[in-house]
């Protein structure tokens, strides 16, 4: 009768045991999943995050800002939605010379690009960052040489006192001018996307 009362008693405890540790790794597997499918809603609104329409509204930090695109050859900027080129051509010109050499580029192997508004190029400017610049926001990946300093907008002056000029920037202080005559020499910045100006 002894050995039938420890008999049992031993296969109750191996019964609890076996249930404990069957409840055990059900909990631990409960705390996994839970675990997985907050990862996966986190991931999600990652995932919504970056897809989210890019809005003028907002302001994001260099890192965050640009994502490089197109074989690494250009630049997504998820504020603007603008596609820029990440490295610009070192090669200056004059304004309509700038919008053909935009107009004909296929950076990542693509044509569609063009030269930007004023208001498009002025949006790459950080006003907080110091002369001599370049005034671009930090943790930028663009490659622009010391040299080039002034760009080229699309934008025409419509003043007639400055007739024939454009708008444009001067990235080593940040400055914006309407008095770039069209025949004087200066860089191009090409951009994808946006409206543009017409003609061009």
């Amino acid at each position: 009768m002894k050995d039938l009362y420890l008999g049992t008693l031993f296969v109750l405890v191996l019964t609890t045991c076996v249930a404990g540790k069957a409840e055990a790794q059900a909990t631990h597997q409960t705390i996994l999943n839970a675990v997985n499918a907050v990862q996966s809603a986190v991931n999600g609104v990652n995932t919504k995050v970056d897809r989210m329409p890019p809005a003028w509204s907002q302001t994001l930090p260099g890192a965050q800002r640009f994502v490089l695109v197109m074989g690494a050859a250009a630049v997504l900027d998820k504020e603007t939605g603008l596609v820029w080129e990440k490295s610009p051509s070192p090669r200056d010109s004059n304004w309509l010379d700038a919008q053909l050499h935009c107009n004909l580029s296929t950076v990542g192997g693509r044509f569609g690009w063009r030269l930007p508004t004023i208001q498009e190029l002025a949006s790459l400017i950080d006003p907080s960052v110091p002369v001599p610049g370049p005034t671009l926001p930090p943790g930028h990946p663009f490659s622009i040489g010391t040299q080039q300093v002034q760009y080229w907008s699309a934008t025409t002056n419509a003043d007639p006192v400055f007739n024939p000029s454009a708008w444009g920037v001067n990235f080593q202080s940040g400055i914006l001018s309407k008095s770039f005559v069209k025949v004087a020499f200066f860089f191009s910045w090409c951009v994808r996307g946006g409206q543009g100006v017409y003609p061009q």
